[in-house]
């Protein structure tokens, strides 16, 4: 290993991921209004949240096995270029003309024009997506440099710096969008965050995989007779190059996934209604969406922190995310009343399941991945998890144009559905590495 689990300091990583969440909570507030300046409507606005997703679900399993053959900071070096490159194209939209390339009429979408800047968009946000192995890779970089013991704990730590980064970024988006300059400065400072974030992981992230050799060592080494070898300290050239074939006969790892799949896809079904909910039936203005948001994302930084490092050392991962999905599901039950006490009741299970829920989920996930193929796996997990962000994004509009708030209960299924099967993951009784099937 570059270094041992002992002395890598977890600090840069966690700055990565706020960094990363900082800069893309700060234009998100603005991106519908942009969309509509530049000739889209609202089926164009899900669709562009939707093309990141479907281009990391390419390029995320392509980025976490790089990970494992070429190290975690290489390939977060060439993941955070590409979201600099994405945010670079974005800039430019701004100066391009509204020149109108085609248009679009139709009983189901309206008309709705794409023009050059909007082109813009979407491409800006496929480069970002093509390169988006931050989070997969940053969860297998967490794995590696964590003791059995700190594994939930510092998934936690990685979901708190995420939340911090989406309490600052709307603040800083309402400040820097007051000016003169309008959605272009807020822009601008999504670009430099992700040059900061570029100069993080150059200068202060270690990286934490082991050096590759062409040669097996077994072959040469006299070790091997006198029984000495340590299999653990080198890799193979072509040994973490596995196919989602591979992946899925790793013993627990396809139940795992699927866990994964179905919770964001829960949760898309709700991020997609939800901010149309508040203003089309709870009749909120921007200023309490805002506090909304707030409340929730300091609610998540408690719970992920102090109350996660607290309760996982006396609690299992397995009964967190038992616990946490069946506290999560009420939540979305309780956001289909109108009444303003219960969605802040709804707020409080939100951040109390999910904080529990997901950081434990992540670090079941790095468990049964084993030290060898956290990158691959990690990589599939994301891309498990962007096939369900594309769909829940897309149904998630469309069925609450179609049936309202019934949207929320179909959320508190899936994730009731997920309560009930984590109960199996009680039976796996995992060992520490993981390898394939023979």
């Amino acid at each position: 290993m570059t270094g041992s689990k002992k002395n890598i300091s977890i600090f840069p990583i966690l700055l990565v991921n706020f960094t990363g969440t900082l800069g893309f909570s700060i234009v998100l507030p603005f991106l519908v209004f942009l969309v509509n300046r530049f000739g889209g409507n609202a089926i164009v606005y899900g669709l562009l949240g939707a093309s990141y997703p479907f281009f990391q679900l390419i390029g995320a399993p392509v980025l976490g096995k790089w990970s494992d053959i070429y190290g975690r900071k290489k390939i977060l070096l060439l993941s955070e270029g590409g979201t600099l490159l994405g945010w670079i194209i974005f800039l430019t939209a701004f100066f391009l003309p509204v020149s109108v390339l085609f248009s679009i009429t139709s009983k189901l979408s309206g008309t709705f024009l794409i023009t050059i800047p909007l082109l813009a968009l979407f491409i800006a946000r496929a480069v970002d997506g093509i390169t988006g192995g931050n989070v997969s890779v940053a969860n297998a970089y967490i794995a590696d440099i964590t003791d059995e013991k700190d594994r939930t704990k510092n998934f936690g730590r990685m979901s708190v710096s995420a939340n911090l980064g989406f309490i600052l970024g709307p603040a800083l988006a309402g400040i820097l969008g007051s000016t003169v300059y309008g959605e272009m400065l807020p822009v601008l400072m999504t670009l430099i965050i992700s040059l900061v974030s570029v100069l993080i992981i150059i200068f202060l992230l270690s990286d934490s995989r082991a050096r590759e050799f062409k040669v097996d060592p077994e072959k040469v080494n006299i070790k091997k007779v006198l029984g000495f070898e340590n299999k653990e300290c080198f890799k193979m050239k072509g040994e973490d190059r596995l196919t989602l074939k591979q992946v899925l006969r790793m013993q627990g790892i396809p139940f795992i996934l699927l866990l994964y799949f179905l919770v964001f896809l829960g949760f898309n079904f709700f991020y997609t209604a939800f901010p149309v909910h508040m203003i089309q039936k709870l009749k909120w203005t921007i200023t309490e969406m805002g506090i909304f948001f707030s409340v929730l994302s300091v609610l998540l930084v408690i719970v992920e922190g102090p109350v996660l490092a607290f309760v996982s050392k006396r609690i299992s991962s397995v009964s967190l995310v038992i616990a946490g999905n069946l506290i999560l599901g009420t939540n979305f039950l309780l956001l289909m009343s109108l009444n303003p006490i219960l969605i802040y009741c709804a707020v409080v299970l939100f951040a109390l399941g999910n904080g529990l829920m997901w950081p434990s989920l992540l670090a079941i996930l790095s468990k049964a991945a084993g030290e060898k193929y956290q990158g691959s796996v990690q990589g599939f997990a994301s891309s498990a998890g962007s096939l369900a962000s594309i769909i829940g994004l897309i149904a998630g509009g469309i069925l609450y144009s179609s049936t309202g708030t019934f949207t929320f209960l179909v959320s508190a299924f899936v994730i009731y559905s997920v309560f009930l099967l984590s109960f199996k993951l009680l039976r796996l009784n995992r060992p520490q590495s993981t390898g394939l099937p023979v």
